[in-house]
This record gives structure tokens, sequence and C-alpha cells, in this order.
């Protein structure tokens, strides 16, 4: 599991001036900053979606796209961005996507419409895809000696699973506290850090020799991604129809175009065979379903845990530090552990632990307070530490070294799309049972007018604002329909997570059986 020498370091003239160790270990923690900003951004949002729904009176299609908009776009240019930074140099990618980013935020946290937040987050997730291709990168280049290079990268990862736990928490003591907006806002102060030391601390690395850049492979990567997200989106939440499944069918057409252009080009934009090497397709798909699961669990958790439980943002936001905590320490202690089991057997535990999470959720019975869930989360956050962690060191491992710059751009990419379907698959699938089984008192047609009855329909928060607005007795019979319909989408989506973390976690103990210990 040793990581190899980035083959994109630059060209020096004569010796280079050897660098203080303080210097690298604060280059790092600089380089955690975007980190930590993507995976926060990732999860944070997911707190403010109830008082986005009150303020906004979005859609529950327009409720989805506000919480996707940003991973569809930073998924589908991750590649890209990587490739463009081997060619301007990746630190000045990292502090122009730093400063867009923060600039960016700034302005859509004063959206005025759902149509306005989304297109926000949209714009957002162009800078995103800037800051982390150049990250991993310039860790190797920093971090020569192995033991120390893995170390860090094993912080990097830490990083970015605990980001996504630490979100909710900014997100809910800040929507509390302030408003939805300040979610955004969070980004400026995170980035000021990087932008006025990184060019002092961070050496500039870039590849001397690049290829050139593929711009109909560009646009293909964005013609898959969009379209087969809207398609689950589609069929999900307005039943079976020909625009879902045609997007759908568009999406999957495209994949098969993207996929022989990138066959046939000389520099493709995606290096397809790595995909061939059994032990890096496997790591890929055990660190996408990591992100999978953890991110549809927040979706839910979070809306669970303020609208049902009566919660705070922020309570329910520091309900989940045990979880940041168990991401962390797990991602951490799994690395000299790999020393001593084999890492196949380590990433499908903790794949066996994210099914054990659903496991709790879909049998168990929610009635009894956030305990149940909250216990869910906790096993759910030590397996996602343990295989994200490891299966990140595979993926790095597993490619040759003239590729490993390709392997680090796919393996952020997976990041993404984990988080993406998670949000999207589980999401709508949970928004589909709601809208499904939500039957509301006959005496609501009388005293609600059609906006507010048909907002309740969508979503749970609209179901709540309805009730607000209702008769004690109705208010009460609105809530308990709502809380019907809402816990049997739980069980629904949990039982699904269930499933296919099992499934991954034998399937990646099988084929991961015979990659050696760490030395």
């Amino acid at each position: 599991m040793t990581i190899s020498t980035h083959r994109d370091a630059p060209r020096l003239q004569g010796p280079a001036a050897p660098r203080a160790p303080w210097r690298d270990w604060l280059a790092l923690a600089l380089l955690m900053f975007p980190v930590l900003l993507v995976a926060v951004d990732n999860t944070a949002l997911t707190f403010a979606l109830p008082a986005i729904a009150q303020s906004l009176n979005p859609s529950g299609v327009q409720l989805l796209w506000i919480v996707d908009a940003y991973p569809l776009v930073l998924a589908g240019l991750l590649v890209c961005m990587g490739s463009l930074g081997d060619r301007i140099g990746r630190r000045r990618l990292l502090l122009t996507g730093g400063l867009g980013f923060a600039a960016l935020s700034a302005a859509t946290a004063f959206a005025p419409t759902a149509e306005w937040l989304i297109a926000g987050r949209a714009a957002l997730g162009f800078f995103g895809a800037m800051l982390m291709p150049s990250t991993l990168s310039l860790i190797r280049n920093i971090f020569a000696e192995p033991n120390r290079r893995r170390l860090a990268v094993a912080i990097w990862a830490a990083g970015f699973s605990g980001g996504a736990a630490l979100g909710p928490i900014f997100g809910g003591w800040l929507v509390e506290h302030y408003w939805w907006g300040a979610v955004f806002l969070v980004a400026v102060p995170l980035m000021l850090p990087l932008i006025a030391l990184g060019p002092v601390l961070i050496p500039e690395s870039k590849n001397p020799e690049p290829g050139k850049v593929d711009f109909p492979s560009i646009v293909l990567s964005l013609l898959v991604m969009v379209p087969l997200v809207y398609g689950i989106k589609e069929v999900a939440t307005e039943g079976v129809s020909g625009t879902g499944l045609g997007a759908m069918a568009f999406g999957l057409a495209m994949a098969v175009v993207f996929v022989r252009r990138q066959l046939r080009l000389p520099h493709p934009l995606l290096d397809m065979s790595l995909f061939r090497n059994r032990v890096f397709s496997m790591a890929i798909t055990a660190n996408v379903l990591a992100l999978f699961s953890f991110n549809g669990f927040i979706l839910f958790l979070a809306q669970h845990l303020q609208l049902l439980e009566g919660m705070t943002p922020s309570a329910a936001g520091v309900a989940m530090i045990p979880a940041l905590v168990a991401t962390v320490v797990a991602g951490l202690v799994v690395v000299p552990l790999v020393r001593k089991v084999r890492p196949g057997f380590v990433v499908g535990t903790g794949l066996a632990f994210s099914s054990a999470g659903y496991s709790l959720v879909t049998f168990g019975n929610h009635d009894g307070g956030p305990t149940l869930l909250l216990a869910a989360l906790l096993i759910l956050a030590l397996g996602v530490g343990t295989a994200e962690t490891i299966s990140n060191d595979l993926i790095l491992g597993a490619a040759p070294a003239h590729k490993s710059g390709a392997a680090a751009a796919i393996s952020e990419t997976g990041y993404e799309v984990g988080a993406l379907l998670g949000t999207a698959v589980l999401g709508s699938i949970l928004t589909a049972s709601y809208q499904h089984n939500l039957h509301l008192p006959a005496a609501v047609d009388g005293t609600a007018t059609e906006a507010a009855r048909h907002s309740a329909g969508e979503t749970l928060a609209g179901a709540m604002d309805l009730a607000a607005g209702l008769p004690a007795p109705l208010a009460d019979a609105v809530r308990q329909a709502a809380a019907a319909a809402f816990d049997s989408g739980v069980h629904v989506t949990a039982a699904i997570g269930l499933v296919l973390m099992a499934t991954a976690a034998v399937c990646a103990a099988v084929v991961l059986r015979k990659v050696p210990k760490a030395a």
C-alpha cells in the first residue's frame, strides 16, 4: 500500500532546496481547509432544508436539486479540472477555486428564490471542482517520504469524511442562530487562510509535458451525469414517464459514447484502462458506496430530528458529534491496522458496519425517540471512516506509477459521485415513498389553501408548515399522517441501503482478499 511517486512532479533546474518539515505540515493544514469546505458543503445544507423549504417554498424536485446541483456539477468537472491543474499549476487552480468559491458563496447566501439558489449551487460546483483535484496531488508532491506521505493522505481522507459529519453541526448551529443563508457564508472565513498563506507555504506543482485537453470529453461527461440524475429524480417523484426514462436512456447512451472516445484518445480525459484492474475497480466501488450510504443517511436523519423529533438545528447537529469523532478516529486507526490485517478484510468490515447501521433503521422502531437513529449513524460512521480511508489508499496503490495522477482524479470523483448518488437516489426514493403514502385528513380540504395542501404533499417540511396554521386537533392529525408517511419511506430507503452495503461488503472481501498487508 505504498504510494508511488507522482509522475507529474515539476522538473527542477538543479538541486531543490530542502523544505523544513514544519513547512510541509503547515502546507497540509492549509490544504485541509478546501477539503473540509467541500466535505462540509455536501452535508451542511441538509440541516438548512427545512428552513429553506419554509422560506422559498420549493417543490419536492426543486428541494432535491438544491441539494444535488452542487455535487452534480462538481462530479462532472473534477477530472477536467484535474487536467487543467496539470497545465496551469495545481496551486494556482486551488487558489482560483478558493477565491471564486468564497465570492459566490456570499452571493448565494441571499438567494431570493429556489431557482436562484439552484443556480448558485451549480456555480459553486464549478469552483468547487477546482479545489479537490489539487489537494491530493499537492500532498503527494510535498511529502516525498512514503511513511509521512501515507499519514498525510490518511489525514486528508479523515478530513473529508469528518467534514461530512461536521457539516450538519455547522449547518444546524448557523440556521438556528442566524438564517439558512449563513450556511453559505461559512465558506468565506474557511477560504481566507488558504488565499492569504497558500502562495507562501504551498509549493507549486504541474506536469511539464501534459497531453491536450479534449473538450468534447468534458461536454460528454456532463451529458452523462446531468440526464441520469434528472431521470432518477423524475421517475422517483413523478412516477415512470417518458421524460424520466428518456433522460436516463440519453445519459446511458452518452456514457457509451464517452467510454468509446476515451479508449481511442492518446491522452484521454478519464483513463479507462485503470478499471481493468480488479483491485482498483473494487476500491472505487467501495469508496463510492461508503459516501453513498453516509450522505443518504444524513439526508433523512436531519429531517427526522428536526421535523419529527422537534430538535433545534443546532441540537440535532450536536447529536451527531459522536459520529463525527468516530469517522475521523476510524480513518486514522486503520492506517497502522493494515500492517497486520489484509486491506480487503478491513474494507469489507467497514462496509459491513455500514450495513449493520442500516439494519437498525430497517428493522427498528422509530417511535422511541432519536436514540436508535443516532446509534445507527454512529455504527455507519465507523464503517465509512474505515472503508473510505483504505479504499482510497488501494486506489492509489493499484494504479501504475505513470498513471497515478489519473488514479487520484478518479478517486476524488468517486467521493463526489458517492455523495451525489446518496442524496439523489435515496433522497428520491424517500420523497416518492412519502408522497405515495401521505393521506391527509379530509377536513384539511376545507380549512387550508390548495397551495398549502400541495406543499404538504410534496415534502415533510410542507406538511409541518401546513399543520402550524391549523386548529390543534386537525394539526395533530396532519403531523401524525406526515410522520407515518415519512417513516414508511425511511424504512424502504434503509432496506435498500442495507442490501447494497451487505452486497458490497461481501464483494470487497472476495475481490480484495489477495491484496497483501502494508509494509
